[in-house]
């Protein structure tokens, strides 16, 4: 089994690169910056057209049992509605957080389509729930919104290629972006996610899941 996390330097992604490589797992990691020590990590800047190109052509014809889009950012944290959530910011997010899942799903589907039993899961929020909107952080919750429905609209067009697609809030996690009083470790979150990609198949593509197995509400 090959796995393909993007955005796997530090927190989730990080720690699932991490438990996929201690159980002997073929990971690959990408990293946008600088190189991380060690083996199995390829460039990619999802935002950019031509590096998801590029790493189509770095794995060589490769298959790519389960994708995982991880990478993310999450800019307008402290945004205020009166003159803050700048046009450039919009543009920035939706596409790393959007744009970016897409293009990484497009480019990897020739090495989708070499496995037997191909995945894709796409780490979203619960932030993305229109059920839940309590307000604030539009442009990141957009953008969840917008990778949700995504994800869903791929389950759809992919399940009669034999790709099944879940959707996945990865929990409040102590990393950067969910700060430190949030309720559960990377480790924690990286656990019940492996379990919820083991899980996945045809007969539940397009799921909506939280990292502990629970349904999201859309």
């Amino acid at each position: 089994m090959h796995v393909l996390i993007t955005g796997a330097t530090r927190g989730i992604g990080r720690a699932m690169f991490d438990a996929y490589k201690q159980e002997g797992t073929d990971v690959t990691g990408t990293y946008r910056g600088t190189e991380p020590d060690g083996s199995g990590w390829l460039q990619l800047d999802v935002s950019d057209p031509t590096s998801t190109r590029d790493l189509c052509t770095s794995l060589d014809g490769k298959a790519v049992d389960l994708l995982v889009c991880n990478a993310g950012i999450y800019d307008d944290k402290h945004e205020n509605l009166a003159d803050g959530y700048p046009a450039e910011m919009w543009a920035r997010m939706f596409a790393t957080n959007v744009t970016g899942v897409f293009l990484t799903v497009q480019n990897m589907l020739p090495q989708l389509q070499m496995s037997e039993q191909p995945k894709i899961a796409i780490i979203s929020s619960q932030m993305a729930s229109s059920e839940r909107a309590p307000g604030g952080s539009y442009i990141y919750r957009s953008s969840k919104a917008a990778a949700l429905n995504l994800g869903r609209n791929l389950a759809a067009d992919l399940k009669d290629l034999g790709i099944a697609v879940g959707i996945y809030h990865p929990g409040w996690v102590q990393t950067d972006m969910g700060g430190s009083a949030a309720q559960i470790t990377p480790e924690d979150s990286a656990a019940g996610l492996i379990k919820r990609f083991h899980a996945l198949s045809l007969e539940s593509t397009g799921v909506f899941e939280t990292w502990d197995g629970h349904q999201h509400p859309y």
